[in-house]
This record gives C-alpha cells, sequence and structure tokens, in this order.
C-alpha cells in the first residue's frame, strides 16, 4: 500500500538513527551497502524513510553497525503521549551531512557547561529574529 505524504514517522526516525549510527562509525553509504550486499541507492531510501526496511535486514544493519536493533527504534508511545517528542528535529539534523557531523560529535562533549553553551548558541543562530 503506497503512503500518501511521506514516509511514516517510525520508518524515517529509523532510517534517521541509521544514518546517525554509520556516521558516527565513519561508514559511507557504499561502505554500508557493500557490506550488506545492496546498492548504496537502497541505503538512501533506508536513511530517509523513502523504502521500509525489513527486520532481516534491520537485523543485519545492526549487526554490521555493532549494535542493538532497538537503537534504531523510539520510546514507545504510552497512554500518556508520545515518550519522545524530537522526531521531527532528529530527521531535520540528520537530513544533512553538516547535520550528522554535529549529531555523531555531540555526545562527544564530556563537559555539560560546555554542551550547554554550545545547544545557546545554536538556539541565538536559528533565531529568525
Amino acid at each position: 500500500m503506497a503512503r500518501i505524504g511521506g514516509p511514516e514517522k517510525v520508518d524515517a526516525f529509523v532510517g534517521a538513527r541509521i544514518s546517525l549510527r554509520r556516521s558516527a562509525l565513519g561508514l559511507s553509504q557504499t561502505a554500508l551497502a557493500q557490506q550488506l550486499g545492496i546498492s548504496f541507492q537502497q541505503v538512501q531510501k533506508y536513511e530517509t524513510g523513502q523504502n521500509r526496511i525489513s527486520a532481516s535486514r534491520l537485523h543485519r544493519v545492526a549487526t554490521v553497525l555493532a549494535t542493538s536493533v532497538e537503537a534504531f527504534f523510539p520510546p514507545v508511545e504510552t497512554a500518556r503521549g508520545p515518550a519522545d517528542t524530537g522526531w521531527e528535529a532528529l530527521r531535520h539534523i540528520t537530513a544533512t551531512p553538516d547535520g550528522r557531523a554535529v549529531a555523531a560529535a555531540w555526545p562527544l562533549i564530556e563537559d555539560r557547561d560546555l554542551r550547554k553553551a554550545v545547544a545557546r548558541v545554536v538556539r541565538a543562530l536559528a533565531r529568525d529574529d
């Protein structure tokens, strides 16, 4: 069944997380594709959520990227509402190589105050005043 209006949120989230993990490991889409036995275009489609990834392929991706399958999924929604409201933000930040580089490097900033300062700078730069 065709999806109207773009990828499902979960498909886009999974793809963004694959992209983020791949980038953090320094792998190109081509290198990941070769290890999976698929084309780099197919990796692109998975990463954008344009194509859904099968359970068996996702398991193989997790193995190649040395992580768990669960690491690619958002928290489960509860009766109280979504546990993670940052889906769109994650999708946007991983949409460009610069955004993926920032996202991959962020956890490497060990100093909490420094991370807060960087976040303030980014918010200030993003203002549309």
